[in-house]
This record gives C-alpha cells, structure tokens and sequence, in this order.
C-alpha cells in the first residue's frame, strides 16, 4: 500500500497508553480500533473493521495452532501440579541438597527439565533454595536474582518445547508476512537466537554471582537466625502440603513433550536426500511441537488415571490451567489484528520512506534500547514483543539490516522488562515465593540489569561490521 504517517498513529498510541496504565492490553485494543476507523472512517466502520482483523487472524490456520499450543501447554502444567508432580521433584531435590555448591550446581542442572515457562522454573527451584537459604549463605536478594538468570533468560534461547516458542514465532511471522516475505519464521527465529545478547549476559552476570562473586554478608539479609522458619511448603500452591508427593508425576511428561517434538520434527522433515539436521529446518516444527504436546497430554492423563487420581480433577486441572494463559490468547489476538491494520494503512513503506537520516549502525541498538525502555515500563516481554516486531522487522528491510540480528534485538529488549521490571510477573512471582519485598527486589537487581543492557547495546552496535 502507499506510504501513509497514518500507519504510525496506532502505534504512537500503543506505546504511552501501555506505560501510563501500565498494562500492555488497553493500549493495543486502542491502537486497533484507531487504526481500524483509519482504515475504515465511518460510524460503526471502525468497530466492524476491528472485528473483521481479529476474526480474520483467529482463524488462520499457523495462529489456531499457536492457540491450541499454549492453552494445552499451560494445562499440561495444570495436571503436573495437581498430580503432585512438581512438590514432589521439590521434596526429593531438597532432601539431597545441603550445601550452597550443590543447591547452585541444581539450580543450573534442573534448567534441562523445567525450561518450559519462567514459573514452572520457579516453583521447583526456589522453594528449595528457600529451604537451604541459611546453609547457602547467600542474601535473599542475591539468591532471587541468581534463579532468575536460569528462567526467562534461558528459556527465550531455547527453540523447542517451551511456552514462550510459539508466541515468538507467531510475531515474527505476522512481521515477515506484511512485509510481503515468504520467509520461514521459526527459521528466523533459530537464526536470531545468537543475537539475543541481553539473555547471554544476564546469564553469566548470573554465573558470576552465583560461584565467584562473595557476598558482604555471609548469612541472609532478609532472614534473622532468631526468626522462626517459614516452612517452604507456604511459598506457593504448587508445592503445598495437601498435595501427592510424586516426581515422576513431573519428570515423565516434561520427558515425553520434548522428545515428542524432537522425533515428530525430524519425522515431518525428513525426506530423500535430507540429513538428519536438515530434516529440523524443512520441518513443520509447529505443527510438530502441537501434536507433541496433544500426545504428551493424552499420555499423562493416562499415566495419572493409573495413579488412581480422579479424571474429573484432572480436567479441571487442565481447564483452570489452560486459562491461565487466555489473557496472553487474548492480547496475541489484538497484536495479530494490530499488524494486520498497520500493514493495509501502510506501515512498511512509510518506514522505509523516513528513516534515511538515521545511520544503519544505529538503528538495532537503538530499537533494542527503546524497546528496553517500554518493556520495562509496562513489565511485559511478550507485549513488548507484540509491539515492537513489526516496527522492528519494517526497519530492517528498509535499512538492509541483518534481519536475525534484528529480530534478536527486540527478544532482547522484552527479556530486559521482564527481568528488570518491578511489574513484571517473574519479579512478583519470585519476590513473592522467597519473601521479598517486590520495590527493594527490583530495585536491586536493576544495576545488574542496566549493566547487561549497556553491554547488549555496545554489541549490537559493534557486531553489525562483523556480519
């Protein structure tokens, strides 16, 4: 379409509503429908083009299945924790940890098996390392920020089997598309996980932390030796007494979802003439985690049957888990009606229009330090991924600029909100389980965070003349 500021206007909306109400949804909803009476300036046109956008993008074939992977990942965790699955890996990891090397050598180690979503790590990890916390010798705060670094940091580096791989998918692939581009999106998705720089950083700031850097206090700051232990087993409802004590209830179905999707991704790319790792870049690899997780989830229900646990509970288990999630169903529906407005109003040729003053060089740190800024703000990576992607992959194929690289600049910028921001929810979810007082939490871990950012954005800066 021809080049038109209108295209703009959503999203200069979008951004100062999503940080003033703090909350990523209202901004969206009122980016869509001004950009939809835009596109259709007429009393009831707007609402009815609005509709139109968000019906049109639920019923795509690729966004039904990103749907259907997200409510049945987010149940399958539902089931695992009603099953007693992840209190029982917790009692059985904390039984055998009892010093500060072992608890850090787990918490780096138990990463392979509840990678999934930053608070599935959580609940295994931290109500252990809460446990452990006067033998560790760690501060409460130093303890938090070192199980952080093994949540959304790692888990936005892994391309298979996690909650966060389809949604990354899904917004690079709505971005390509209104570019007109047929390029494959879980393709670009692998190619830009090198330049995701912030996780790489953030991590080893962890590592640091965690096995080289000592503490000023050699016992918890948080935690007075005269105060009566809190029993870890209040810190969340995952790992409450009520509940069965069975970690194969966990270890079972996180094994089965990730060599499901491993041996389905292959299957479906395999072929005369295909290696065994070009089969996975031929693959349907969405199509292949789905019917992965339908599996694993069928499985698993028949593995607790055999437990004797109720199949009414284990339905409601999956349903109140799955729902968990809609609200993230919810704003990928708006982000992907959102894209589409912008791309009919013109977004793309007017970016490549007006962004010749800015040198090439500068426009991925640039992009990865505004987007740090928003996410921060409105606490939320995969808002700010929703938001950004668009502009982002726009910029780079007005620019010529190395499009993974791109890409894994504005992954980087959400993990920066959702590390750093005192309204993210793994900063609430983690503050909460070790006790922590959520402002003085955030605020002490946002050093650390702005040191990574200034890094990633040096390198970002930097690398470009190396590609």
């Amino acid at each position: 379409m021809e080049a038109s500021w209108l295209s703009i206007i959503p999203f200069l909306l979008v951004i100062p509503i999503a940080m003033y109400t703090r909350q990523v949804l209202p901004g969206l909803i009122v980016g869509l429908l001004v950009g939809s009476y835009l596109a259709n300036p007429s009393l009831l046109g707007g609402i009815q083009t609005m509709l139109t956008y968000v019906v049109e993008a639920l019923i795509d074939e690729n966004n039904i299945k990103i749907i259907v992977f997200l409510y049945a990942f987010s149940g399958l965790v539902g089931i695992i924790k009603t099953s007693g699955g992840i209190k029982g890996f917790v009692e059985a990891a904390s039984e055998k940890v009892v010093n500060k090397k072992q608890a850090l050598i787990l918490t780096y180690i138990s990463t392979i098996g509840t990678f999934s979503a930053p608070t599935f790590r959580f609940v295994t990890i931290a109500p252990i390392m809460k446990a452990l916390l006067k033998k560790v010798k760690m501060s409460t705060k130093e303890l938090g920020f070192v199980i952080e670094t093994t949540a959304t940091p790692v888990i936005v580096l892994i391309p298979v089997a996690t909650a966060f791989v389809g949604y990354m998918v899904s917004v690079i692939q709505i971005s390509v598309e209104n570019e007109g581009s047929s390029l494959d999106p879980y393709d670009l998705f692998i190619r830009s996980i090198p330049f995701n720089f912030f996780a790489f950083v953030i991590i080893l700031l962890g590592i640091y932390l965690s096995f080289f850097h000592h503490s000023q206090t050699d016992a918890p700051t948080e935690i007075k030796d005269e105060e009566p232990e809190e029993d870890w087993h209040n810190c969340h409802p995952s790992v409450s007494l009520d509940l069965p004590n069975k970690p194969w209830n966990l270890i079972i179905p996180i094994i089965l979802v990730i060599s499901l999707t491993l041996f389905l991704t292959w299957w479906d790319g395999r072929g005369e003439g295909v290696n065994f790792f070009q089969a996975f870049i031929k693959a349907d690899v969405l199509q292949a985690m789905v019917v992965a997780l339908v599996i694993t989830v069928l499985l698993s229900m028949i593995f607790f049957l055999f437990q004797r646990f109720e199949l009414s509970n284990l339905i409601d288990s999956f349903i109140l888990g799955g729902n968990e999630l809609m609200s993230v169903i919810v704003l990928l529906s708006v982000v992907w009606g959102l894209s589409s407005v912008t791309d009919d109003l013109g977004l793309s040729s007017f970016v490549t229009e007006n962004i010749g003053w800015i040198p090439h060089m500068f426009l991925t740190p640039l992009l990865f330090l505004f987007g740090a800024a928003i996410s921060y703000f409105i606490g939320s990576a995969w808002g700010a991924w929703g938001i950004l992607m668009p502009l982002g992959v726009s910029l780079s194929f007005a620019a010529d600029v190395n499009l993974p690289l791109v890409i894994g600049a504005v992954f980087a910028s959400g993990s920066f909100g959702a590390f750093s921001s005192p309204l993210s929810d793994d900063t609430n979810t983690i503050a909460k389980i070790l006790g922590l007082t959520v402002i003085d939490y955030a605020h002490f871990k946002l050093k650390p965070a702005l040191i990574a950012a200034a890094i990633t954005a040096v390198l970002y800066t930097v690398i470009p003349f190396l590609l």
